[in-house]
């Protein structure tokens, strides 16, 4: 287990071990989340590295890594906690063929902590011997606001009311990640509980880099094509913008083809690994990508000249 960072060049350093290229101001708002012991809420289109970092953290610091993917009607009992009724069912049957009649203490005897199935956010309250887990509540603007509301005891205080069993409270807070690729607002109240950064699309040096360090042995002028030519698309009117998770998926997909450079045919023939519709793929396909492809190419000849 790692010590936490105690600074933010240090925070930059800890990202950096795990391959995870972080500008200053994610690596303050993250620095600060864990000294001070309150959640990093993270902002940002699909694809740019948000639940990255909760990985990364989770390896880097020798931590255990629950995640709690969100989705639409999640619910107690698949996030926090629910009782194993067939345990119990058995257990009453048991006790009926035994003859025992304390109707009383076998309701106190079933809904013990051994019947209990703990749950993400209840697993992340427990102690380990390698330190507080690094817990990812994963996509929460999928979720109901109820459920959001309900998250306020647990990032408020890191306890979680069973009312068969009572208040069961973490001895040290989970490091909490929570990303959101804002398909809805998120209520001020759970926001006010954690400090918050904007994940945005990287710089194309920065995305470079990202290439350099998660895909290395790339030949340099693809890589630049790659990235320039994603940049480019960025400025496009598309319906979904390609992510840097794209970016990696592309270029993992055209060394696989032992492409060496961008050419008009290679980009028609691999635009669905960059781009997830239809409708942006039909716009960019042909003419469109050949002129982008040009355009980047004419960049890449003034930095060489």
């Amino acid at each position: 287990m790692s010590e936490l960072p105690a600074s933010i060049d240090a925070t930059i350093e800890l990202l950096a071990r795990g391959r995870y290229v972080a500008d200053r101001p994610l690596a303050t708002a993250l620095f600060l989340a864990l000294k001070l012991g309150r959640p990093l809420f993270l902002e940002g289109e699909a694809g740019v590295g948000k639940t990255e970092i909760a990985k990364v953290l989770a390896e880097t610091l020798g931590r255990n890594l629950i995640r709690l993917q969100c989705y639409e009607g999640l619910d107690i009992g698949a996030a926090v906690y629910e009782w194993n009724y067939q345990r119990q069912m058995l257990e009453i049957r048991l006790a009926e063929a035994a003859g025992i009649t304390d109707r009383e203490g076998l309701a106190q005897d079933i809904f013990a902590e051994r019947f209990l199935i703990r749950r993400p956010l209840l697993q992340a309250l427990e102690p380990d011997f390698r330190g507080p887990p690094v817990l990812l509540i994963d996509e929460l603007d999928r979720t109901d606001e109820p459920f959001e509301a309900f998250l306020l005891e647990v990032l408020s205080d890191f306890q979680i009311t069973i009312p068969e069993i009572g208040t069961i409270k973490a001895e040290q807070p989970p490091i909490v990640v929570i990303t959101s690729n804002r398909t809805r607002e998120i209520h001020d109240a759970l926001k006010r509980r954690c400090f918050y950064h904007w994940v945005d699309y990287p710089s194309m040096e920065r995305e470079l880099e990202i290439v350099r360090v998660k895909l290395p042995g790339v030949e340099e002028r693809l890589s630049r094509q790659i990235v320039l030519f994603v940049q480019e698309l960025r400025k496009r009117d598309l319906f979904k913008l390609p992510g840097v998770a794209e970016t990696l998926d592309w270029t993992r997909a055209l060394t696989t083809l032992d492409c060496l450079e961008l050419t008009p045919g290679v980009i028609n023939d691999t635009l669905g690994t960059l781009l997830k519709y239809q409708d942006d793929i039909a716009k960019i396909r042909g003419s469109e990508a050949a002129k982008i492809l040009a355009e980047i190419n004419m960049k890449l000849e003034g930095v060489r000249s």
